[in-house]
């Protein structure tokens, strides 16, 4: 089966398997605010990506964040959907999707906008100081 992604500057013309399920990635899903509550004040490095189902960009950083994640096990991975959670994003100051924000001991230390999400070598740079 084959599954198209065109973003604004790119098209990718992807085979999927037929079990593959959409979303699917090395990530725990923030379903309450308890849970964000909890994952944010890990001791550890907390990173969170901020997306929705209906983002271009966000299934675009989904075909490389594995990878990434890989290298950074030593991090704490999460996603959270700002649609079920406005008053998150917007305390987070998140205005563009996907964003990567990473949390220490409940407090916001980073913050890799939209814009610097496109592709694996902006993300892994970014990453690489915390």
């Amino acid at each position: 089966m084959y599954a198209y992604l065109q973003t604004e500057n790119d098209y990718f013309d992807i085979i999927v398997s037929e079990d593959t399920v959409e979303g699917e990635i090395n990530m725990k899903k923030i379903e309450t605010t308890d849970s964000y509550q909890s994952f944010i004040n890990n001791k550890d490095i907390s990173i969170l990506k901020y997306e929705a189902n209906w983002c271009p960009d966000c299934k675009r950083l989904d075909f490389f964040i594995d990878d990434i994640i890989n290298v950074n096990q030593d991090k704490s991975w999460a996603q959270i959907d700002i649609e079920q959670f406005p008053e998150i994003t917007e305390e987070n100051n998140v205005m563009g999707i996907p964003s990567l924000l990473v949390y220490k001991d409940g407090k916001k230390v980073g913050h890799l906008h939209s814009a610097n999400t496109k592709n694996p070598d902006q993300v892994k740079e970014y990453l690489s100081q915390f």
